[in-house]
Formats: structure tokens, C-alpha cells, sequence
């Protein structure tokens, strides 16, 4: 593993807001990496400083340095699929959860067996949070539940269920014991991890929610939308300290929107958010005009599952059909998204 070979990217089209296409055909050398996965990677989580942890279709949690593409552990106990990965920042332990009903947490620098078991739903686990301090763990299934977690000793701190609460991800808000969480039902909901109850829940939109994510300073969360055809699909802005309403819509994607994330602030882009979406395609918007800066289409990676934000100029992708995309973001006066790697 880790072996380098320098690849041409014939098959990535780089564009620029307003739908203008910046760059056809060849790209700029991006390198290709042994795979991470065999398979379909179905999530994707960065960890600090310069590593990344996917799950994948193959049954897999991998740990990975995204800046060489060097795959550093491989975790297998899972039965079915992984559907997602999670770890809190600067802590050791990485979790993951599976079609098998079942989450694992693993132990970055431990044996290559599963730290604890977290069992007790009773379908597919789809979202996967845990608290900054890594003491917490929150989940929520198919199975219309969110359970909440003690880490160190496995055991279940609570249970709660809504009718027709098909769990699609779960997101911790940074320094508070919030938790958002979206739905089939196509709502929003803010759950309060003390005594995990509901403490608020946003308008339904139109499609199922699939994704979302909250700003470093706990003010904005993000949501995304299914959609086919060029309706729906959109990610949408909500306030969570002062109206708790609706600030703006991010759309422009076909098909699904998969993920969405807020990049951290840098020195030469506004406040940014990216999206990713089953029809191939990476948006890069700028949060507080909803202005698409630029599209980069990753043909042949077939639907993209899940973004991860390792630093204000470095997105990952993961993909059905080529593995996880290292995107560079460019800022400036033209702002731009190029693939650098693939691995």
C-alpha cells in the first residue's frame, strides 16, 4: 500500500459559478493512491492532523493519512456494510456504524479488535455522533430511535422514539449537548442530549432530509435534500441561536444531495460551505449570499457519498465507484475546486 503513480485526470471538469465552465479535459496531474477500500466508501470523517476514517461497503473502517494516501489501520468486525464514521477531534477513538445494527468504536493506537460494543437497535444504524470530549455517544437507526451512549463502558444512557423518525444523520454542535439530527420525515430536529427529548424541530422541507452539519461556532447548522430532477436536492442554512428559522438555500445540484459541510474559516475565502450529491458533481458555495463559487464534476465516481472538511483548503469525497477525493480549494477572486488525489 501506498504506492504512488502519477495520473492525468482526463475525466474531471472543473467549473466556475453562473454554470461557466473554467477548465475541460485535462486538469493538472492528480495522483492515484492504492485504494482505501474495495469497494463502495460510504463515509468519510477527517481526524487531526492530517488523517482521514472511512468505512466502506466492503465491511471496513479505515484509517488513512489523506495527504499520502497511506492506508495506516484497518479495522474489520462488522458483519454488513459500514454506513458511517465519526470521531471527535483530537481523541483516539474512532466509531462507526453498520447495516449489521451494530456500532464499534476502535482504538487509533489498540489492538485491531473493537474497543466496545454498542448493540440495541433494530435496524440499520444511519447516524453516528459523539460528544467533543468523546464520552458520549448518541446514534439513531431506521428504526425510528436515538439512543445515547457511555463510551467507556458500552451502556445504553437512554432511548428515545419518534413515529415515522427515520434517522438519516446525527451531528454533535461543538461545546453544547445539542445534537441535530435529520429524517425521511424531512425535518430537522435539535435533540437535547441531557435528557435526550426533542428541544426543537425546524419546518419540514419538501424531500427527506439527508445530511447535516453545524458551524465550529455553534451558530448555523446545515441540511440536505433528496431530489430528482433538478427539484429538490437543495442544502438549506438554519439559524440555531436567535430565530431558529430558515436563513437561505444552496441549489444547483440535479439529483440527491448527499452531504453537506461548513469549511473552516480561511484567509482568503468568505464563510463556505460544500455540498456533494448523487449526480457526480461538488459544489462550493458562499454561505451568506447561497452563490455557487464553483463545480467541479467527478466523472465516473458514480453517486458521491459523504464529505469531510480537513482544513480550510482540503475537502474529501467519498465515492461509489473510485475511492475518497482529496479537492483542493482555491480562494481568491476566481475560487475554484480541483482533484489532487484519489486513494
Amino acid at each position: 500500500m501506498g504506492k504512488l503513480q502519477s495520473k492525468i485526470s482526463f475525466n474531471t471538469t472543473k467549473y466556475r459559478a453562473e454554470g461557466s465552465v473554467g477548465q475541460t479535459g485535462p486538469a493538472g496531474a492528480s495522483w492515484q493512491h492504492s485504494p482505501a477500500h474495495t469497494d463502495a466508501v460510504t463515509s468519510v470523517a477527517a481526524l487531526k492532523p492530517d488523517l482521514c476514517v472511512s468505512g466502506g461497503r466492503d465491511k471496513s473502517v479505515a484509517v488513512s493519512s489523506w495527504r499520502s494516501g497511506a492506508a495506516l489501520r484497518r479495522f474489520t468486525g462488522h458483519e454488513r456494510e459500514v454506513t458511517k464514521v465519526t470521531s471527535a477531534l483530537d481523541s483516539s477513538r474512532v466509531f462507526s456504524a453498520s447495516r449489521d445494527k451494530t456500532v464499534l468504536m476502535w482504538e487509533l493506537h489498540g489492538t485491531e479488535g473493537p474497543r466496545q460494543h454498542f448493540p440495541g437497535h433494530d435496524l440499520v444504524v444511519t447516524g453516528l455522533a459523539v460528544s467533543p470530549d468523546a464520552s458520549q455517544l448518541c446514534t439513531g437507526s431506521r428504526d425510528n430511535t436515538v439512543c445515547k451512549w457511555d463510551t467507556e463502558t458500552g451502556e445504553c444512557l437512554g432511548r428515545a422514539a419518534i413515529s415515522r423518525n427515520l434517522v438519516t444523520h446525527l451531528c454533535w454542535v461543538p461545546g453544547e449537548p445539542y445534537v441535530i439530527q435529520t429524517s425521511e420525515d424531512k425535518t430537522t430536529r435539535v435533540w437535547d442530549s441531557r435528557e435526550l427529548q426533542v428541544a426543537h424541530t425546524f419546518p419540514a422541507k419538501q424531500h427527506i432530509q439527508t445530511c447535516c452539519d453545524v458551524s465550529q461556532d455553534g451558530r448555523y447548522c446545515l441540511s440536505s435534500s433528496s431530489g430528482s430532477g433538478g427539484h429538490g436536492a437543495e442544502a438549506t442554512l438554519w439559524d440555531l441561536r436567535q430565530t431558529r428559522a430558515r436563513v437561505c438555500e444552496y441549489k444547483g445540484h440535479f439529483h440527491t444531495t448527499t452531504s453537506c459541510v461548513f469549511l473552516p474559516r480561511g484567509p482568503t475565502l468568505a464563510p463556505s460551505i460544500a455540498t456533494s450529491s448523487s449526480d457526480s458533481t461538488v459544489k462550493l458555495w458562499d454561505q451568506g449570499t447561497a452563490a455557487c463559487l464553483a463545480t467541479l464534476c467527478l466523472e465516473g465516481s458514480g453517486p458521491l457519498a459523504s464529505l469531510a472538511a480537513c482544513d480550510s483548503r482540503t475537502l474529501l469525497c467519498a465515492s461509489s465507484n473510485s475511492g475518497i477525493h482529496v479537492l483542493r480549494v482555491r480562494g481568491g477572486a476566481e475560487p475554484s475546486l480541483e482533484e489532487v488525489a484519489a486513494f
